[in-house]
């Protein structure tokens, strides 16, 4: 069997897992559902950029993330395996560009995969997530092939296969679906041009694997310069000529595709001419300065020193808010798990180093008091891992319920209503009723009006959620009263 065989089989088995473990990342209404002991975080854990930039915002990693190391060994054995066998979206780029360019060979392309300065783009991003991660804005998350992967099938595609039977559908998926589509037709340019150009885990797989010790290896006195190995070249690092180490995807293309068996993969292969990496000084320098200034621009507009959006609710277990940014990763696992839809990806409500991140919407959904999955499921420690006891004693609190008597039924219309009292899960309930005496129209009424007891409130939602008053609910909850921040505090 072909090397480039073997490969495809193993791209199929790792896209498969990560689809399913997507799948298996699914809970019931009552937090009971796929989600249990599966490794569920695994290809998240496996990414070492995400892992650097936790340890580079937070000073800190989640244990779990050590598995990273296993992408760094395997990329200094074998160079960027983990880009052409196990990746998903390098997989799916690599299936886009087949079925795009299948037949279009010849000159064209071996042109078309030919190497082009303008792959040393991703080397740039790369240098401004780290040193932005670095001054404490983590923006790794927004670029990392396994995190866009992820929240892009979990947030944009999977409702549209699940949504008749769980709950989930994503406020603004469509958008996170367009951006993910428009990476994919990018292979209608060149094939893999994501992966060549911007991905910036490729480019820190790139800097590790500068001397593997499993590369290509080139015949010269059986080579015959006939330029079939760069037909099929996914990586564009010119396999007939200057092979470039940094950039080959580990394909194998080349070596089934030479006609004289001059190529093949082995042990202390060739280092190739190219091995230097083709930066600029002058734009290594503009995209230091950039990337400096932007963490302070970001931080000044992002309110996580002072002032609280009102739907800025963070899930349980959530960190405080300069933590929670800085090891956030965006990659939207904790909303997947969520058994109600309440989290929901952040817009304005977090700033722009939150954009993306999970809030909690009550009007989508409530917190269940009996679930703990989103801390189970977060792979950097974001959200800590926290228990069902937690939420039940009240050491966790969301914020607080609030009652507008501009819009609740028995204040503002004289009607008799218990919803929220009747959903409060709290023991004792956090809303009580107040009876009082009124007059309407002439008629005297006897109402029940709703009150909110901030001791026994944690702001799980569900007020909210049911409320009748569908359009703006005349109870909601604000982030006030959280107990992952000092300040704001309703109750001293």
């Amino acid at each position: 069997m072909e090397l480039r065989t073997v490969r495809r089989i193993w791209q199929i088995f790792f896209l498969g897992l990560f689809l399913l473990l997507i799948v298996l990342h699914t809970s019931g209404v009552a937090g009971i559902g796929y989600f249990r002991d599966y490794p569920v975080r695994l290809f998240l854990e496996l990414s070492p950029l995400l892992a650097l930039a936790s340890i580079l915002a937070s000073g800190t990693l989640a244990a779990g993330m050590l598995l990273a190391l296993l992408t760094v060994g395997a990329t200094l054995l074998f160079g960027r395996v983990f880009c052409g066998w196990v990746c998903p979206l390098g997989t799916l780029n690599q299936a886009a560009a087949w079925l795009w360019f299948r037949g279009r060979g010849g000159k064209a392309a071996v042109e078309r995969n030919r190497y082009r300065r303008a792959y040393a783009l991703k080397y740039y991003l790369l240098l401004g997530v780290l040193l932005a991660a670095l001054l404490g804005v983590n923006l790794a998350g927004l670029l990392d092939p396994i995190a866009l992967t992820y929240r892009s099938v979990a947030l944009a595609f999977f409702p549209i296969v699940a949504g008749g039977y769980i709950p989930s559908e994503f406020l603004g998926g469509w958008l996170i679906g367009l951006l993910f589509g428009g990476v994919l037709l990018l292979n209608l340019v060149y094939p893999r041009l994501w992966c060549r150009l911007l991905c910036p885990l490729g480019a820190l797989l790139g800097l590790t694997a500068f001397a593997p010790l499993f590369k290509i290896r080139r015949d010269r006195a059986k080579c015959t310069d006939c330029n079939a190995c760069g037909f099929d070249c996914q990586g564009g690092d010119e396999p007939m000529g200057r092979h470039r180490v940094r950039e080959c995807h580990v394909c194998l293309n080349c070596v089934g595709a030479c006609p004289e068996d001059a190529l093949s993969y082995a042990l202390l292969g060739e280092l190739g001419e190219g091995a230097k990496l083709d930066l600029d000084r002058r734009r290594l320098i503009i995209t230091a300065s950039c990337a400096a200034v932007l963490p302070a621009v970001v931080t000044a507009s992002s309110g996580r020193e002072k002032g609280y959006h009102p739907g800025r609710i963070r899930p349980p277990g959530a960190l405080p808010e300069a933590e929670f940014v800085e090891r956030c990763v965006k990659c939207g696992a904790c909303m997947k798990a969520c058994p109600t839809n309440a989290l929901q990806p952040a817009f304005a409500e977090g700033g722009m180093e939150g954009f993306w991140t999970p809030v909690l919407v009550p009007r989508v959904g409530y917190c269940a008091q009996n679930c703990n999955l989103c801390g189970r499921a977060c792979p950097t420690g974001a959200i800590r891992r926290f228990t069902v006891e937690e939420k039940v004693g009240m050491p966790i609190r969301l914020g607080a319920a609030v009652i507008d008597p501009g819009r609740c039924l028995p204040f503002a219309y004289g009607r008799t209503c218990i919803v929220c009292e009747e959903m409060c899960p709290t023991s004792p309930k956090a809303i009580f009723f107040e009876e009082r005496e009124v007059e309407w129209r002439g008629e005297r009424r006897v109402l029940k009006m709703p009150r909110v007891d901030l001791k026994h409130c944690w702001g799980c939602g569900i007020c909210e959620t049911k409320c009748p008053v569908s359009s703006q609910p005349a109870i909601y909850v604000i982030p006030s009263g959280e107990s992952r921040e000092e300040r704001d505090r309703l109750l001293l």
